[in-house]
């Protein structure tokens, strides 16, 4: 009897009641397991993740959700060796698995690391204020809190397990919970992940939800707090971005689709050197690596007129030697496609493709392969075809083989290479292979439009380079065009993406209260006890402390100037200010801030364990001979800091605001510096 995949929902396991689609062994053809969505309410499962999961994450700050994905890393970087045999089923590599297994805890332990960027808070303030009067009592800013909504993932059958972590990580630390739609196809593999994360307990109830088979209907429950992403076919994409409830509710829609991406090899690179070797190295890798099945493979391969037969016939040589087969053998280098259905689609792509642009490496007839029978699997030769014409035969730059497939395509000039990629009418990524830097600059420049990504690759950079076709954390996952318009991950960027972002406007008291950031014109609270003598947790936003002045006098200036060695004209040389703002000698900015610290600091030993640093600083108006200064040092913001190790001091990072201002109420200086200040209480 096979193996019935369960749908999580409502925080229990369901199986669907019908008998559902069966899933293929890729390697051997044999059935797996069979998946089953139906019977399932999609109304209630929003509902629920809505009111439960939302209120549960929402609860948390973004440091509590991200030490939250680093613990879910942690417990699936335990477990995954159970993931690489299920994984083999699927027709990937170890390589392959190692990209979807470890690539996909990897960015939940990325995202987890991001919480760092962002407060200790539910919420995030973004950007700077905005002064809207003239006397500053009326100020605006921009605050961002969690949608209220539900982020519904709707996946591809390739990455089953990185294109789950890698959208759930970025929803969770926002705070929104999330339902899984993988594909039917490998979801078997989602499903063994998906059980584990739930058995670990360590996300709150209502975070995850997963749905193994078809999810028809569920979008016509989404509302205008809800989320979408799609990873998928163009055309599948568009059927559902133009979904009535999707336009009626301006749900957020977030598309990644079909990508004709390129790889251009530079006129400097030629054959015989590194970087056309680099070159030919990254083409097979991405030709071969999950059998092609990435949505970032290059499948455009335009290269010199001149170099064309050199790169033909070095790329054919390395596809020769790809050792294909089962994936559970160490030697093979390039396993089988995600399953019959696959195979078909891919035979007749290329089919349509090779009436234009003929095949010159490779063939669609069964293949001999290394351990396991290839007629049985869904195994495919790797293709190469010629397009010698590529202004005229459009196919290579609008259909996309799904699998190890690829198409060679000359230039004459590094124009002529831009117009043929964009061709491509949006894409992922692209590549160029340069160590020319004037090459690398007008490729960036005048075709970046039409790109997500851009790797400029050579021998300096190649043995670091994560590659053309691996999206990073930190970076925007995404393109214009056909690849669809969406963008995900990207770091901070997407984490914002399932916030919203709120104008707000009021007084500064007002709008500090409510940020938990000291904003410029607030009222402080001065406090008795000198603010170097508290430790982090008595220390409260807007609490103030106002220096003993001091005027400021010739010797300052020259004694400042000697110790720093900074004799610049305007501080030294009152004869030389003709013609300048000053009309005569000035304190250096440095030697007024320096003279606020030795103000406002408190030189015994205390809480403020050193100085961590300048974030901004501003020098408004000169400061002469016999003007007087003081200061205000104000609280403006508290941040969180992790013990590094049990050891580590108890600590947190304090921004205080220091107003420097004249005997006329005037500022001449103000910066927000930072300092480490000591908790008194050790963290539980």
């Amino acid at each position: 009897m096979l193996l019935k995949l369960k749908n999580y929902i409502e925080d229990q396991w369901i199986e669907g009641n019908s008998d559902g689609q069966i899933l293929m062994d890729s390697v051997n053809g044999e059935p797996i397991a069979i998946a089953s969505s139906s019977g399932i309410d999609f109304e209630k499962m929003l509902q629920y993740g809505r009111k439960v999961g939302g209120n549960n994450l929402r609860k948390l700050t973004f440091h509590e959700r991200g030490r939250m994905l680093k613990a879910l890393a942690l417990f699936l970087t335990e477990r995954k060796s159970l993931y690489y045999p299920i994984s083999y089923m699927t027709g990937a590599t170890k390589a392959d698995s190692w990209v979807d297994i470890d690539g996909g805890i990897g960015t939940l332990f990325a995202y987890a690391s991001l919480r760092k960027k962002f407060p200790n808070q539910p919420f995030y303030v973004d950007g700077d204020p905005s002064s809207l009067s003239k006397s500053n009592t009326f100020i605006g800013h921009h605050i961002m809190v969690p949608k209220e909504g539900v982020a519904i993932h709707i996946n591809a059958f390739n990455f089953p397990i990185w294109g789950m972590l890698e959208k759930i990580s970025v929803n969770l630390l926002a705070g929104v919970p999330a339902i899984v739609k993988p594909a039917t196809v490998t979801s078997f593999l989602t499903e063994a992940v998906f059980k584990d994360i739930i058995s670990s307990g360590i996300l709150p109830k209502g975070s995850v939800q997963l749905i193994c088979g078809s999810a028809n209907g569920i979008l016509d429950h989404v509302n205008s707090q809800d989320v979408v992403t799609f990873t998928g076919s163009s055309q599948t994409g568009r059927q559902l971005k133009a979904h009535p409830k999707i336009i009626s509710e301006s749900v957020p829609f977030n598309m990644e689709a079909d990508s004709l991406n390129c790889s251009i090899l530079g006129m400097d690179a030629v054959p015989g050197s590194k970087d056309f070797d680099i070159f030919i190295k990254e083409v097979h890798r991405e030709m071969t690596t999950k059998c092609g099945q990435k949505c970032t493979a290059i499948r455009r391969i335009i290269v010199p007129q001149n170099y064309l037969s050199d790169v033909q016939i070095a790329l054919s040589l390395r596809l020769q030697k790809t050792i294909i087969g089962n994936p559970n053998n160490e030697e093979v280098k390039m396993g089988a496609l995600a399953g019959p259905i696959q195979l078909k689609e891919v035979k007749e792509k290329i089919i349509e493709l090779s009436k234009l642009t003929p095949i010159v490496y490779g063939t669609l007839d069964p293949i001999s392969v290394v351990g396991a029978d290839g007629k049985k699997g869904s195994f495919i030769s790797p293709i190469l075809m010629l397009n010698e014409q590529p202004f005229k035969y459009l196919n290579s730059h609008e259909l996309e083989a799904f699998g190890p497939a690829s198409t060679l395509i000359p230039y004459n000039d590094l124009d002529e290479a831009i117009a043929i990629s964009k061709l491509g009418k949006g894409s992922l990524v692209s590549s160029i292979i340069t160590s020319d830097k004037s090459i690398a600059t007008s490729y960036v420049l005048n075709s970046a439009s039409h790109h997500g990504r851009i790797l400029i690759l050579n021998e300096s950079c190649a043995k670091e380079s994560t590659g053309h076709g691996s999206p990073m954390p930190m970076l925007v996952h995404g393109g214009p065009g056909r690849a669809g318009g969406g963008e995900e991950m990207g770091g901070l960027r997407g984490v914002k993406h399932y916030l919203q972002r709120t104008a707000i406007q009021g007084t500064p008291d007002m709008i500090t209260q409510i940020t938990q950031v000291h904003q410029y014109g607030s009222t402080g609270n001065e406090t008795e006890i000198h603010l170097f003598k508290k430790y982090f947790e008595e220390l409260n936003i807007g609490d103030m402390l106002v220096t003993a002045k001091h005027t400021v006098t010739d010797v300052d200036i020259t004694n400042f100037a000697n110790l720093s060695g900074d004799h610049f004209y305007a501080h030294m040389d009152a004869t030389s200010l003709e013609g300048t703002i000053f009309n005569q000698r000035v304190a250096h900015g440095y030697y007024i801030l320096s003279k606020a610290a030795g103000l406002f600091v408190d030189a015994k030993k205390g809480p403020v364990l050193l100085n961590y640093g300048i974030d901004e600083c501003r020098f408004t108006k000169p400061v002469y001979p016999g003007m007087t200064i003081c200061v205000k040092l104000i609280v403006k913001e508290k941040i969180e800091q992790e013990k590094k190790s049990e050891d580590d001091i108890d600590k947190g990072i304090v921004k205080w605001l220091v107003d420097v201002f004249d005997e006329t109420g005037d500022s001449v200086a103000i910066a927000t510096i930072l300092t480490m200040v000591k908790k008194k209480y050790p963290s539980i």
